[in-house]
């Protein structure tokens, strides 16, 4: 089957290429940029929030693009405009098939603006007429994934004598494997599955107990040291306001 994936060459767009070259489809990547591809892959040089693209002989779409901070895009550009030009160009080349990645808590009348787009977008899918399967994991871990690799591990290996926790850190998560949310878009694609899916992991884990399993895997060993939320209630949103936050409003 030729795919059109939008955002194939992001964590997630990485592993579900190289699962569907495995699985005898060509991907056709749409992407600002091109990177390295697996063979059987090819590159559409595009930008979906910008441009309506040309379909021919795709036989199925898959919407990945996604953002958890605004820096050269919005998170309306990106949940969006480009769900909308992409069901535009879907329609116009006569495809019928549409694979969404949403996100675990995406909904309408929330203080996140991305939660708020994630939903917006959704909507578009529900009610454009086409067949869908919407996804919408919770973290999702894995080889170059920014949450755990990047987020959780410069917490632990910061040079502070502690590890700052929001609150008393008992939010909790339930982490997904990439290669998890690889197969189960493949496998929706394969068999034709239709509706809205939540994907988490078998294991719910608080923030503080992911963060204690970062520190015995990079071996480093500090105390924890709870921040008021009152506290960051009022300070997150002066910090948004920096280019380099280290926790942005709708991160918080």
């Amino acid at each position: 089957m030729r795919v059109l994936v939008v955002g194939g060459t992001g964590f997630v767009g990485r592993h579900l290429v190289a699962r569907l070259v495995q699985g005898g489809h060509i991907p056709l990547v749409l992407s600002r940029t091109p990177r390295d591809l697996p063979k059987g892959a090819v590159h559409i040089p595009g930008d979906i929030t910008r441009e309506v693209p040309t379909l021919e002989g795709v036989e199925a779409a898959i919407y990945l693009a996604g953002i958890i901070r605004e820096k050269d895009q919005t998170f309306r550009q990106v949940h969006v405009e480009g769900v909308r030009n992409l069901l535009v160009a879907l329609k116009r080349a006569g495809v019928g098939r549409l694979l969404h990645m949403s996100a675990l808590g995406a909904r309408r009348g929330t203080p996140s603006r991305y939660y708020e787009t994630k939903a917006e977008g959704e909507a578009l899918v529900r009610e454009s007429g086409l067949s869908y399967a919407i996804f919408r994991p919770s973290l999702i871990f894995g080889p170059g994934d920014e949450f755990f690799g990047k987020v959780l591990k410069g917490l632990v290996c910061s040079p502070l004598p502690f590890i700052p926790l929001l609150g008393d850190g008992g939010f909790p998560f339930r982490p997904i494997y990439v290669g998890d949310v690889a197969e189960a878009f493949a496998g929706a694609l394969e068999r034709g599955l239709e509706g809205t899916f939540d994907l988490v992991g078998p294991k719910e884990y608080t923030f503080r107990e992911l963060l204690a399993l970062v520190m015995r895997v990079v071996g480093r060993e500090k105390p924890f040291l709870p921040i008021p939320l009152s506290l960051l209630d009022r300070v997150v949103p002066f910090l948004s306001r920096l280019p380099f936050a280290p926790l942005t409003q709708d991160q918080y």
